[in-house]
């Protein structure tokens, strides 16, 4: 069970203050400044960036809390008020020297002898700084780099299986610089082998290493300049060969026609990040319409809306963008491409519960019976879909990406077949393509029920996946509530935040049993998970509450403000301001 402290609970969110509209301007006219202001801000802080050689200055870095599951994430530039800098250069060039090292150590085991290593990254305007930081780690422990440039997270992994001396693949390792949705100051990274992302024990390794190195760089001053590096990187355009690999898998499901998309009005929103590639270099040589595509420029300030398929506006976008272009189909891309969601000819959206209960109904006909492994907040109504219709089996695990995929794996290591893993965030795998959470292949694969169906039906539209997900029963409310536990509390008594939230739980375990129309899963491994009074709640200091009513939202909200209002320590006004609503 995870439990958030009250440092780690608020979702990150763009803020945009609007005082301009009481002075009489115009949302065109304010839409104008922002877009300059943008603009002119991202030419000032990527000069900042770009100044200045490889290490100016050594701070005291906790490198450990740089870890963010199975991730780095950090703030890398500077201009937001609370949140200084602690990805700086330096750092990136030790953690870049460290993974060279961890690198080195498990390749030595299967004797190899020649190392290289990959590097990408998706749209942040930190991102050439550290790009060319993480280079300068990894020459300096004698690995040869290849630079890709701007590319996707799944692009990466993908680098690593490739069979292509002449672009130099497979390499042995790869880095994605990315932060995925987060905001423009942020960066991080991800690390891929052929074996799949690193786990949490990988990278906290890594960071131990990093820190070493970090002090002994502090010490050394700098031993690699830009200037060796650059005669000793090589540049490749792997973005076309892993789009090329995309198209191919789309007319192998259409019987190896040239253009099975011909005809279909397909736009893209890739949010400013990394995804503009999926309309001119996969949509278009399959013989999709692209015109209506918005945002595909690469802008690390992210000015249109948040790359994610999961915020509100960016969904509200691209469904406009398919509705105006009177388009057969809308598909959008968090910033670097591990996530996706579809919008439909009539301007529903397919995400959440939804694509999943799309992606499994395409996957149950390939493997009929198969298990779909999912994240904990999946519906009730999700899981009746795919066993009582689709005939499949619903696995529902924890939330996080890692944990729904490493479990899947798990599954089939002990005789259970699955061949899904998917999270109501977007990012979804599949075992035929390596367990890798790739957004653009999760949409290959509604693009290769498209095309096959129009093979037998030129007359096909989009409407082929919605019939797919006919009888998905959906809840009228869904809200997600974050409660925090304050720490300087005089409730907590000196004990941890785990031990606080644990003995919510378990408050909570007792005073559902008292409530004879509640009902606890069965099956739960993360939580408590209760159904009642028509809908259902999971409680893991996050609250996600579907009701077919609101009446009966209110029943919920009501039965868990019963069991969490004896904890004085924890912030419960959320859950209020919802209850007070009805």
């Amino acid at each position: 069970m995870r439990l958030f402290t009250s440092g780690k609970i608020c979702a990150v969110k763009l803020h945009r203050n609007v005082p301009l509209q009481g002075l009489g301007f115009t949302s065109t006219d304010m839409l104008a400044m922002q877009k300059s202001a943008s603009v002119e801000t991202k030419k000032l802080l990527c000069n900042a960036s770009q100044s200045g050689t490889a290490i100016s200055s050594f701070e005291k870095v906790d490198f450990l809390k740089l870890q963010n599951g199975s991730d780095i994430r950090g703030v890398a530039v500077e201009g937001v008020e609370g949140e200084p800098v602690n990805l700086t250069e330096p750092v990136t060039e030790a953690i870049a020297a460290a993974f060279a090292g961890w690198l080195s150590n498990k390749k030595k085991l299967e004797g190899s002898k020649h190392l290289r290593v990959a590097i990408g990254h998706d749209s942040r305007i930190s991102a050439k700084k550290l790009q060319d930081a993480a280079s300068r780690g990894l020459v300096s422990a004698g690995i040869e780099v290849i630079q890709y440039g701007l590319a996707s997270t799944p692009a990466m992994f993908n680098s690593t299986l490739t069979q292509d001396e002449a672009n130099h693949c497979p390499v042995d390792g790869a880095i994605m610089i990315t932060a995925s949705h987060l905001p423009y100051n942020r960066n991080g990274f991800k690390f891929f082998t052929s074996e799949g992302g690193l786990g949490k024990a990988d990278i906290k390794d890594i960071l131990q290493r990093a820190s070493s190195i970090y002090d002994k760089l502090s010490e050394d001053g700098v031993k690699v300049s830009n200037k060796d590096v650059d005669a000793s990187v090589r540049k490749v355009d792997y973005m076309s060969i892993y789009s090329s690999d995309l198209v191919a898998a789309v007319r192998k499901a259409a019987g190896d026609k040239e253009k099975p998309l011909d005809g279909l009005h397909i736009v893209v929103d890739a949010g400013n990040g990394a995804g503009g590639f999926f309309a001119a270099k996969v949509l278009e040589p399959l013989g999709a319409i692209t015109t209506g595509s918005q945002f595909l420029e690469p802008d690390g300030m992210f000015p249109n809306h948040i790359p994610n398929p999961e915020d509100k506006t960016a969904m509200q976008a691209i469904t406009k963008a398919v509705l105006d272009s009177k388009a057969d189909l809308g598909i959008i891309f968090d910033t670097d491409v591990d996530r996706s969601a579809a919008v439909d000819s009539t301007g529903r959206e397919l995400n959440r519960n939804r694509l999943i209960a799309l992606m499994a109904a395409i996957v149950l006909e390939e493997h009929p019976g198969t298990t779909i492994v999912t994240d904990s907040v999946t519906s009730d109504g999700l899981t009746t879909f795919i066993e009582n219709k689709l005939g499949g089996k619903h696995h529902r695990f924890k939330r996080g990406y890692k944990n729904v995929i490493d479990e899947a794996i798990r599954l089939n290591s002990i005789g259970e077949e699955s061949h899904l893993a998917i999270e109501t965030s977007g990012h979804g795998a599949l075992k035929e393509n390596h367990w890798l959470d790739d957004g653009a292949y999760t949409m290959v694969k509604l693009l290769n029920k498209l095309a096959s169906a129009k093979s037998e039906d030129p007359s096909v539209g989009s409407k082929i996946l919605t019939d797919m997900i006919d009888g998905l029963d959906e809840a009228a409310v869904a809200v997600e509530i974050r409660l925090k536990i304050d720490q300087n509390h005089a409730d907590l008594k000196g004990g941890s935040f785990r031990d606080y939230g644990e003995a919510v739980l378990k408050h909570m375990n007792n005073t559902i049993e008292s409530d004879p129309y509640l009902k606890k899963a069965l099956k739960n491994f993360e939580g408590v998970r209760v159904s009642g009074y028509g809908g259902w709640f999971l409680l893991r200091l996050s609250l996600h509450d579907p009701a077919p009513t609101n009446e009966d939202a209110l029943k919920l909200g009501l039965a868990v403000l019963n069991a969490v209002k004896e904890f004085p320590a924890l912030d419960i006004s959320a859950l209020l301001k919802f209850i007070q609503q009805f």
